[in-house]
């Protein structure tokens, strides 16, 4: 499931807008100004990005700018009140990928969101194969062709997590920083449990060996 940061200085908007998105299976970390955007952008990694133009201390479109000169490349989306032509131009020209003028409707926001996300710079499949095994991104099932597994949503973002990943080690700090949103009570206790319960799913299917676990580097599923 795709982690989203999503930036506002509109209390009422961000939580709204954070219900939604949640709701939508995506895994969403909320900041109020431009400083904490930063701190968010520069400690994790997001699928796509969703920026306010003015974050109170500071825009939207300088954090958009910064963001692009260190390198960033996750899709943004920018959000304004502003309708005028040559602030969208500016907006697009500081590193935007889409734009979208507030009021909005919230299928509009998922159709745009999805968008960015398909775009070739940045490909998400909604079906992840390994070792014979499938993932349906978005009904959360697990099939080897024969058999079909209903996974809870955090398991199905742990499994999505590592099948995006194959061949790379991540230890259990790691994927609840990735999977786990930061206002949860995720531990790397959780995440140990979390993965226990998706192996005895896969375990259904005769694979429980699929992800591996080394003591020293963590946990993967081999390429």
């Amino acid at each position: 499931m795709p982690k989203l940061l999503l930036a506002d200085d509109d209390l009422e908007l961000l939580n709204g807008l954070n219900k939604l998105l949640t709701g939508q299976g995506f895994v969403v970390e909320t900041a109020n100004c431009g400083r904490d955007a930063q701190q968010l952008l520069e400690t994790f990694n997001f699928e796509v990005i969703i920026l306010d133009w003015q974050l109170g201390d500071m825009s939207g479109v300088e954090l958009c700018k910064q963001f692009r000169r260190n390198g960033g490349t996750t899709p943004i989306l920018m959000l304004t009140g502003l309708s005028d032509l040559e602030r969208r131009v500016e907006g697009l020209e500081s590193g935007a990928d889409d734009y979208l003028c507030k009021p909005f409707e919230p299928r509009e926001l998922i159709a745009r969101l999805g968008s960015l996300l398909r775009r070739p710079s940045f490909l998400v499949s909604s079906k992840l194969e390994a070792q014979g095994v499938s993932l349906e991104v978005e009904t959360r099932t697990v099939s080897d062709g024969k058999q079909t597994v209903k996974l809870t949503q955090r398991e199905a973002a742990l499994f999505e997590f590592l099948l995006r990943h194959k061949g790379r080690n991540f230890s259990s700090s790691f994927i609840r920083d990735s999977v786990w949103p930061l206002d949860s009570e995720g531990s790397d206790d959780t995440v140990r449990t979390c993965m226990r319960t998706l192996r005895q799913k896969l375990d259904k299917l005769g694979k429980k060996d699929l992800i591996k676990t080394d003591l020293k580097s963590g946990y993967k599923i081999e390429s």
